[in-house]
């Protein structure tokens, strides 16, 4: 079913989108572009998870770790390079300086579209009205239509001394380089910074709770990926979890549930992301959510509310931002651009 937005006097806005995001910028100025009056919120830096603190600072971390397998290998090859030493802060102050550029161009992608710019926490009052919290207060905006892309957030076990650990979104601006890591998880963000913090000259232990990491990827990769973290010099243990972390004078002391003790400058969870919809007001609007906090949509990405939409890591399907981005772009065709956009996405 097709809604074609109109133009009424009764809403602020035809359509307000809640995250600024990859899914929320992209659904909010296709929209524009179909001569909707939108608005999308954003409490936060613009260009949601990907952009802040997830694929793109990441390929920049991957980078920068090459550097010194490159040093390695360039003996081979006739050079004569010394030791290289990192200038860890002077590489965090340029990696936020590509990220402060990003975020500009989003805001002019928003701005040039037509889109107004909410700085802002957003939670639902009701199906049709919307409260932005910012320093300057608060204020209510309706609207017809209303989608959620407020994304996801990273999820730490509930153990003693959790409030010790880091997650990825810290790990981007660590003022120093640790000597001493330790990352929990088995997925591809704790490998990954596994490799990135060895790239860099930390020592590496990774822990992983069950048999093999990367579930759901090709068996021959994830045990060829983990012979050579070992040659790499990597400590990687399966069936390995923490039990407790204790601040002490010189680190962080990880009791593992071998029942060994074990110290580090940081210990990194790496253990899943949850839907960020606490403090949304989803019960407000009538939005049913799952057992883990995602808000339930059909295939056309519509909520139990018939007005009210949510795309890419809130509704916990695919946690990846061309996934969010495909969501966003062909609900805004389908709902303001006349066509079944949604419906070639599902059969393509």
């Amino acid at each position: 079913r097709l809604v074609k937005a109109v133009q009424m006097s009764q809403y602020d806005f035809d359509y307000f989108v809640i995250g600024a995001g990859s899914g929320g910028v992209r659904t909010s100025r296709i929209a524009a572009s179909h001569g909707a009056k939108v608005a999308v919120a954003e409490d936060s830096a613009l260009g949601g998870t990907c952009v802040n603190v997830g694929c793109v600072p990441k390929k920049l971390m991957t980078y920068g770790a090459h550097f010194s397998h490159d040093c390695e290998d360039a003996h081979a090859y006739g050079w004569d390079v010394q030791k290289p030493t990192v200038q860890w802060s002077r590489f965090i102050e340029n990696k936020n300086k590509e990220i402060l550029r990003l975020n500009g161009i989003y805001e002019r992608l928003l701005t040039n579209a037509g889109v107004t710019i909410l700085r802002g926490r957003a939670s639902f009052v009701d199906a049709h009205t919307v409260k932005v919290t910012s320093a300057e207060g608060e204020k209510l905006y309706t609207a017809k239509i209303i989608t959620v892309a407020v994304g996801g957030w990273p999820f730490v076990p509930e153990i003693p001394g959790r409030e010790l650990a880091i997650t990825s979104n810290e790990a981007f601006y660590l003022p120093e380089l640790p000597k001493r890591v330790c990352i929990v998880g088995g997925g591809y963000i704790a490998v990954e910074f596994a490799g990135i913090f060895h790239g860099y000259g930390s020592d590496v232990t990774l822990l992983y709770r069950s048999e093999l990491w990367l579930r759901g990827f090709d068996d021959d990769l994830r045990t060829h990926l983990k012979s050579e973290y070992d040659k790499q010099g990597i400590k990687v243990l399966f069936n390995m979890n923490i039990d407790k972390l204790e601040k002490t004078g010189t680190g962080i002391m990880a009791t593992f549930t071998d029942g060994s003790t074990h110290e580090y400058d940081i210990v990194m969870f790496a253990t899943g992301r949850k839907p960020k919809t606490v403090g949304l007001g989803c019960e407000k609007a009538g939005i049913n959510l799952d057992e883990s906090g995602a808000i339930i949509v059909d295939e056309a990405l519509k909520t139990s509310v018939d007005n009210i939409y949510a795309i890419g890591d809130v509704i916990d399907r695919i946690q990846l931002t061309p996934v969010a981005l495909a969501e966003g772009h062909c609900l805004a065709d389908t709902l303001f651009g006349g066509t079944l956009a949604l419906l070639h996405l599902l059969l393509s």
